[in-house]
């Protein structure tokens, strides 16, 4: 008992929650950002390891167990949350003079969400911070203590531990656009779907148009499966923990690696490494293993991606989650005139059967296959053949332009602007942007090379 003598554990855990909070009042009152990103490291460490005392306890394999200890803690987690909930809904009533009856919309582990059902957020703080201490005063008592912490308004609760809003700690403005367990924060989906639900997000709760952030996704969906969108956005990484009999299913990331290491044991990925690879078209009905291939690979070597796939296994299911509660229909994001329109690659004359494929020349204007003798344009493009390669020429130009900027970011990320770029890092988007470029620069070099015999 307290009384008697306090435990070792409470003693270490009022340390780490009194030095916590310490580090929160020091952010909230820093000006400089870089301070206040310090502090925010801080309070969020010492969090961890106050959290890690909890799983010190229940961890069965751990150095010293001890079962009933975190047991008790989720138990009388449960019971406060309940006891808040009721309080909370008994308390903050039309009847007792409130504008509103109170409703407990969420809660989770030690936060209690409650729409007070009032219209301005300055009211909804004055009866948050109410409500901490009345409640405090009545069902605990310390160490236990209900603090205010913020507003989200809008709001958007999609399902457990699922949520975004902006986040208002004072009622003259919002500090930020915070998201939890939503695709934006994840790291197993492509930066594709990380862009997409950051910009839906925005429109949604700043803008406060639903019609702009559908417009958004359809717009994104065409340009995907017209091949528009960079391969560096459909990059997905994940981390190598074991060989491929370790696992009970075969994992895309993990048979990469196996093939990887059999084209070149020196630069294949090992265990604890994070692997990055991208989906490519196979025979219908492949299992996801056999379609994942390196990035590198496949600019390389012109494998065609599958973009039908990551319409539907990447931003199927959180365009839905986040539009189920928005719209009647969801079904409006993934079909429509948006998807009639999908890009068909030529397949590549390097791998596989196709090496033993003869390649025609195709005109440069409307890619129509071209007669024998001819080299650049068919019969039709030859009377605007100036503007095409004007075309080609504007191109290359804006190829060039791009990569010289590319080129220029990883210089100044390399430390000179004197030297050429060295760093060929897979976790980093300029360096699949800057392989992309140089590869369409190269390919539309070859385009006006052609004209030569025009």
């Amino acid at each position: 008992k307290e009384s008697k003598q306090k435990g070792l554990l409470p003693t270490i855990l009022d340390e780490l929650l009194s030095a916590r909070k310490r580090a929160k009042k020091d952010m909230k009152s820093a000006t400089d950002p870089m301070k206040k990103a310090v502090m925010n490291g801080r309070q969020l460490a010492l969090k961890i390891s106050a959290n890690s005392v909890y799983g010190f306890t229940g961890a069965t394999v751990g150095q010293l167990p001890c079962i009933p200890i975190s047991a008790s803690v989720t138990a009388y987690g449960r019971k406060m949350i309940d006891d808040t909930k009721n309080e909370v809904e008994t308390q903050y009533t039309v009847a007792n003079g409130y504008p509103a009856d109170a409703v407990v919309i969420y809660g989770d582990t030690d936060s209690v969400m409650v729409k007070f059902g009032v219209k301005d957020v300055k009211t909804a703080m004055d009866l948050g911070l109410e409500a901490a201490e009345k409640i405090t005063k009545t069902l605990f008592k310390k160490p236990i203590a209900l603090e205010f912490e913020k507003v989200y308004y809008p709001y958007l609760l999609m399902n457990k531990k699922r949520y975004a809003g902006l986040y208002w700690t004072s009622p003259d403005k919002w500090d930020k656009m915070d998201a939890k367990g939503i695709e934006t924060v994840r790291r197993d989906v492509c930066g594709l779907v990380r862009t997409v639900m950051s910009v839906c997000l925005r429109k949604i709760l700043i803008e406060r148009s639903v019609e702009n952030a559908i417009a958004y996704v359809k717009s994104t969906i065409s340009s995907l499966l017209q091949n528009k969108v960079d391969i560096s956005l459909l990059i997905i990484t994940k981390s190598l923990s074991g060989k491929s009999e370790d696992y009970a299913n075969k994992q895309p990331h993990v048979e990469l690696a196996a093939r990887m290491h059999e084209r070149d044991p020196g630069s294949a990925p090992v265990v604890g490494d994070r692997v990055p690879y991208v989906m490519i078209m196979a025979a219908k009905g492949a299992p996801a293993y056999l379609k994942s291939e390196d990035p590198i690979y496949v600019l390389e070597n012109n494998i065609p991606i599958d973009f039908t796939w990551y319409l539907h296994n990447q931003l199927a299911k959180p365009l839905d989650r986040l539009f189920a509660s928005i719209i009647p229909n969801t079904n409006v994001l993934l079909n429509g005139d948006h998807t009639r329109s999908v890009y068909k690659a030529t397949p590549s004359t390097s791998i596989g059967i196709m090496r033993f494929a003869v390649k025609t020349l195709k005109c440069v204007g409307c890619k129509a296959q071209l007669p024998k003798g001819v080299k650049t344009l068919c019969s039709r493009c030859e009377e605007h053949g100036e503007e095409i390669y004007l075309e080609k020429l504007s191109k290359a130009e804006t190829l060039e332009d791009r990569f010289s900027k590319l080129w220029t970011q990883c210089q100044r990320c390399q430390g000179s602007l004197h030297q050429d770029v060295i760093c060929t890092s897979r976790d980093c988007p300029i360096f699949y942007m800057r392989k992309k470029v140089q590869k369409d620069l190269k390919e539309n070099e070859h385009v006006i090379d052609r004209f030569n015999d025009w």
